[in-house]
């Protein structure tokens, strides 16, 4: 019967290689006879729900013994009653090859868009480092043991805000109309308040009614791997877009760091970091779109945000940076163009963010940022 189901991804983290960066984590240590409690909110809702794990940088098979889903309660507690315990291939554990992923098999609880569900794993043999997605903004838990069917959160001891294997949740919801965000950190939601989920992601989603997929990741680049930060976007597409069920949009903000990473010595993690021109950065953009439009996608564009004043801005970031937006606004390669530069940007100052948006370092949005570029890529699409 689960085969004519039509599952819609409702929600999505782009895994990582393990690693420190500037967000602490357990994704080097990994876990051993422990348990690991996530939560996520939906941004579709249905009456059926299974998972997808990554492996993707491990080096050796993930033994996962258990998995379970519960509505979200208080903290690291879940709703009694909600629990339902996940199979795969119908058992109740699962070994995921080196560089593989897992799909569970869909378990009845009836979702609603904007609820927050709880994926709880249990790994009782050394998972080595961990796949992970760095920036949460959102705590997840950790106990000693199988606490699995816990209800209460007293178990859980430790917290972290990363998610670890968990790249996916999918619904029956039957829809094709997903809209998927591929950018860097002001698509990961930094700046937005911890816990909220008032990133732009989760606003768009309430502001359209349509499923929208976060395929963004803090410090990513357009043109160039980076340990941090990612698989440059044009090799992560697949993965994190195009793989995933029901994604009819695909919106790009991408490039703010090719461009802005040259321009300070402070931090190391955004070394190497190339100087790069506007034409490598347009041919960056043109390979996104035809890969996206030979899967059918309808390809929207986004201009970058103004960052002047931040550690990303220079005389070269700037030339660039307007070069870029303003082939972003007029070449017509994209189907539709979200000027989020204009409407984010400072009337008294066009290459700064407006102080009302500006998370405090001149770079990212804060919640009231993240909800005025909701509003202007909704009004797009709803044209």
């Amino acid at each position: 019967m689960e085969a004519f189901v039509v599952f819609t991804t409702a929600w999505t983290a782009s895994p990582q290689r393990p690693s420190e960066g500037f967000t602490p984590n357990w994704s080097q240590e990994g876990f051993w006879r422990q348990s690991l409690r996530q939560v996520v909110r939906l941004s579709a809702g249905g009456d059926r729900v299974r998972v997808r794990l990554s492996n993707a940088y491990g080096t050796s098979p993930l033994r996962v013994a258990g998995a379970s889903l519960a509505r979200t309660g208080a903290g690291a507690a879940v709703q009694p009653g909600s629990v339902r315990r996940l199979t795969f291939a119908g058992a109740a554990s699962v070994e995921i090859p080196a560089y593989g992923h897992t799909v569970s098999d869909a378990v009845g609880l009836a979702l609603e868009s904007g609820e927050s569900v709880t994926v709880t794993l249990h790994l009782d043999a050394v998972t080595g480092p961990a796949t992970f997605h760095a920036q949460a903004f959102t705590t997840s838990y950790r106990g000693p043991g199988d606490r699995l069917a816990d209800t209460g959160g007293e178990g859980f001891d430790a917290t972290t805000e990363s998610w670890y294997f968990l790249s996916a949740v999918e619904v029956s919801a039957g829809r094709r109309d997903g809209i998927a965000l591929l950018g860097d950190s002001i698509t990961d939601g930094f700046g937005s308040t911890p816990g909220a989920d008032r990133r732009w992601s989760d606003a768009l989603a309430e502001r359209t009614g349509r499923p929208v997929l976060n395929a963004g990741i803090g410090g990513n680049l357009l043109l160039n791997d980076s340990a941090w930060y990612g698989e440059r976007s044009v090799h992560r597409l697949a993965r994190d877009v195009l793989d995933h069920e029901g994604v009819s949009t695909l919106v790009v903000l991408q490039g703010l760091n090719d461009i802005g990473f040259s321009e300070t010595d402070e931090q190391l993690t955004y070394k190497p970091a190339p100087v790069v021109e506007a034409e490598e950065l347009i041919a960056g953009h043109r390979e996104l779109i035809r890969r996206a439009r030979a899967r059918g996608l309808y390809v929207v564009g986004a201009t970058l945000l103004p960052f002047g004043g931040s550690d990303h801005w220079g005389e070269h970031a700037a030339k660039v940076s307007h070069e870029v937006d303003e082939w972003i606004r007029c070449s017509g390669e994209y189907d539709a163009v979200v000027d989020l530069n204009r409407v984010m940007a400072d009337p008294a100052d066009p290459d700064r963010l407006h102080p009302a948006y500006d998370f405090g370092d001149h770079l990212h949005p804060n919640d009231a940022g993240y909800e005025v570029m909701a509003e202007a890529l909704a009004g797009l699409l709803e044209r």
